[in-house]
C-alpha cells in the first residue's frame, strides 16, 4: 500500500502527564496519553469514559421544544387522535420509526408508521405521505431522521390540519417549518448540552421525556438501545458524550437481549454468540436494514425491527439479506463503471473533487459508490443519477473536510439538500450538473488541505511488542465502543522481523498471516494483514520492516491477541 505515515511524537509535558495520569489510574502510560488526547484528564474522568452509566445521559427537557412535544402527544392521546410515525427510509430513520412506534404502542393504540418511497416520494416528508395521512384520519406526524428543511409540505399538512412534531439531526436552514415542536440539537438557538445525537438518538430523548412526564420508568426505555446502538454506529456520528453512554449500553443489549428483529438479524449474519461491536454493526447488521429502502422499501425494516414473533422476523431477515445481496451486485457493477470514468477524465491528478452524473444509475446505491470512490481516490465525491427530470444524488466526504458546506455554497443551483459533514444528500435541473461541477470544485479546492487528499493512516503510538500485555491489551478493551472522535487507536512498531512462519492466504491468495518478532522481546505476535500479499515476498528475506496496526481480540484463539496490519513498510525506507 502506498500510505503516507503520520506520528506526532508527544511532548515532554504530555509524557509527564500521561505517567502521572497512568499512575493514578494503574494503566499504561501509552494508554494514559490516548485519554489525555480525548480530553480525559482526570481520574473521575476516566472512570465515567470506561464505565458509562446511563444516569449520566441529559435531561431530555433541556431541548428545546422538548416540552411543547410531550404536552402534544399527550393531548393527542387524550382526544384518541390518530399518530403516524414517519421516517427516513435509511438505517436512522428505520430504527427512529420503530424505536418510537414500539415505544407509544404499549400505552396507546391508535398508531401507524410510514417511510416514504425512495423512488417515488424522495428523501424527507412527502406529499403523498400527508396525503396518506390526511386519508387516514391522522391529526399528527412525529417525523424523524427528517423533516427539518420540509418548509412547503409541512406548511401543506397544516393546510390539512395536521401538525407535526420534528425529531432530526440534520443542519437547518434559517427558516424553520411551521411545526408544532421542533427538536434539534444542532438548531442554532439550542442550547442543549451535546449536538451529534443520530435521528434515532432525538427520538429516543423524546421517548425519554414522555415516559419523565407520564411516570413510566425508564426501565421501560432500556430494551429499545439495541436500536440507539444501531443507529448511531451506522450514521458514523460520534461516540463520545451522550452518543457513548447509548452506544454503550445499546451494545450491552444487543449482546444480552435484542429485540426479535435485530436477533433475526443477528442470526442471519452469522454474529450469534459472539460479541457484537460497533464494526459488525457497520459492515454487516447497518446495511442490511440498509438494503429494504436501498432495493425495496424502508417500510419492510421498519415492520422487522417491530417484529414480536421469531419465526416471522426469521423469514423478514432472509429477505432483506436477499436485498443486500442484490444491493452487493448493483454495488460492484457500478463501482467499477465509474472507476471508468473516472479514469478517463481530464486533469484527475489536480482535481480535488469528484462528481459523477449517470443517468441509468440506481437511486439505492449511489452513496455507497460515492463512499467507494472517497476511499479510492482521498476526494469529496458526488455522485448524481436521474430520477424524474432531475439529477439527484449524494455526496461523501474526506476525513475533516466539511462536504455540507461546500454543497450549501452551491445552493442557488439546488432544489434540495441536507445532510451533515461527511454525508449529504442533493438534487437538482438535470441542466445545472455542469456548473455545479465547476463551482463544487472550485470551493473544495480553494478549502480542503493538502493532507485531505492523500491516504494518510495517523498513529497513535509508536510500541514494542513488550508493551503488548495482556494487562495492556484488557485496558485498551475499555476503549470501546470506538467511532468517530473516538477512533480505534493504530499503532507503530519498528523493526519487527518474520518469525519464519508467515504465510499467503486467502481465497486468492490476497493477505498474510504472519508471526512475528520484534528485538526487543522474546514475544512473537500473530498477524493478518488483508489485501497486502505483494509485500510477501519482501517479508521472507528475513530484513526487517515496519508495520502500523490496531490491535485485536484472536477471533481463533480466545484471550489472545491479533494484530491487525494496516500498512508495512521496509525500515531502511524511513
Amino acid at each position: 500500500m502506498n500510505h503516507k505515515w503520520n506520528y506526532q511524537p508527544p511532548t515532554q509535558e504530555l509524557i509527564e502527564a500521561a505517567k502521572a495520569l497512568g499512575k493514578e489510574i494503574g494503566i499504561s502510560p501509552i494508554l494514559a496519553k490516548l485519554l489525555l488526547e480525548r480530553g480525559i484528564t482526570s481520574a473521575a474522568d476516566a472512570k465515567r469514559f470506561f464505565h458509562p452509566q446511563l444516569s449520566e445521559l441529559h435531561d431530555p427537557f433541556l431541548m428545546k421544544d422538548m416540552n411543547i412535544a410531550v404536552e402534544r402527544l399527550n393531548q393527542a392521546m387524550g382526544r384518541k387522535e390518530r399518530v403516524l410515525i414517519y421516517g427516513d427510509y435509511d438505517v436512522d430513520g428505520t430504527t427512529a420509526v420503530a424505536l418510537v412506534y414500539k415505544f407509544i404502542q404499549q400505552f396507546y393504540s391508535n398508531i401507524d408508521y410510514y417511510i416514504p418511497d425512495r423512488y417515488n416520494e424522495g428523501y424527507g416528508v412527502s406529499v403523498q405521505g400527508i396525503d396518506y395521512a390526511a386519508e387516514t384520519d391522522v391529526k399528527l406526524i412525529i417525523v424523524l431522521d427528517c423533516g427539518i428543511k420540509a418548509v412547503n409540505e409541512i406548511a401543506y399538512a397544516k393546510e390539512k390540519g395536521i401538525d407535526f412534531i420534528i425529531c432530526d439531526h440534520h443542519v437547518p436552514d434559517d427558516v424553520l417549518p411551521s411545526a408544532v415542536a421542533i427538536l434539534n440539537p444542532k438548531r442554532a438557538d439550542s442550547t442543549y448540552p451535546y449536538e451529534h445525537l443520530s435521528g434515532c438518538g432525538v427520538g429516543f430523548k423524546f421517548m425519554q421525556a414522555f415516559a419523565i412526564n407520564n411516570g413510566i420508568e425508564f426501565s421501560q426505555l432500556t430494551p429499545l438501545l439495541d436500536l440507539v446502538a444501531v443507529s448511531v454506529a451506522s450514521d458514523i456520528v460520534p461516540i463520545m458524550g451522550e452518543n457513548r453512554v447509548l452506544t454503550y449500553h445499546g451494545l450491552k443489549q444487543l449482546n444480552s437481549n435484542p429485540s426479535i428483529g435485530l436477533k433475526s438479524i443477528i442470526d442471519i449474519c452469522g454474529l450469534a454468540e459472539k460479541g457484537i461491536t460497533v464494526g459488525d454493526i457497520v459492515f454487516k447488521i447497518g446495511p442490511r436494514i440498509n438494503a429494504s429502502g436501498r432495493i425495496q422499501n424502508g417500510k419492510e425494516a421498519v415492520e422487522l425491527l417491530i417484529e414480536k414473533d421469531f419465526s416471522a422476523a426469521l423469514e423478514k431477515a432472509n429477505q432483506i439479506n436477499q436485498y443486500n445481496e442484490t444491493r452487493k451486485d448493483l454495488d460492484k457493477t457500478m463501482t467499477e463503471e465509474a472507476n471508468n470514468i473516472v479514469d478517463r477524465l481530464e486533469g484527475l491528478q489536480s482535481r480535488r473533487s469528484i462528481v459523477l452524473f449517470n443517468e441509468d444509475w440506481h437511486k439505492g446505491v449511489i452513496g455507497i459508490v460515492a463512499s467507494r470512490l472517497t476511499e479510492i481516490y482521498y476526494r469529496p465525491a458526488v455522485v448524481l443519477t436521474r430520477s424524474d427530470d432531475m439529477a439527484t444524488g449524494s455526496a461523501r466526504s474526506v476525513s475533516g473536510f466539511d462536504v455540507y458546506k461546500a454543497i450549501e455554497n452551491c445552493r442557488d443551483l439546488l432544489e434540495n439538500f441536507g445532510g451533515h459533514t461527511y454525508a449529504a444528500g442533493l438534487s437538482m435541473k438535470v441542466d445545472n450538473v455542469p456548473e455545479f461541477t465547476r463551482r463544487f470544485e472550485e470551493y473544495v479546492a480553494q478549502n480542503i488541505l493538502p493532507e485531505q487528499t492523500s491516504a494518510v493512516i495517523y498513529i497513535d503510538a509508536e510500541i514494542d511488542f513488550r508493551d503488548i500485555t495482556p494487562k495492556f491489551h484488557s485496558d485498551l478493551r475499555k476503549f470501546n465502543p470506538f467511532g468517530p472522535d473516538n477512533l480505534k487507536p493504530i499503532f507503530c512498531t519498528h523493526n519487527v522481523y518474520d518469525y519464519g512462519t508467515s504465510k499467503v492466504v486467502g481465497r486468492e491468495q490476497e493477505h498474510i498471516k504472519l508471526e512475528l518478532v520484534d528485538n526487543k522481546s522474546n514475544n512473537v505476535m500473530n498477524g493478518i494483514a488483508f489485501g497486502q500479499s505483494s509485500q510477501a515476498r519482501y517479508i521472507k528475506t528475513k530484513r526487517s520492516f515496519d508495520i502500523c496496526y490496531t490491535i485485536e481480540d484472536n477471533t481463533h484463539k480466545r484471550g489472545e491477541v491479533q494484530l491487525q496490519i494496516e500498512d508495512i513498510k521496509p525500515s531502511e525506507d524511513r
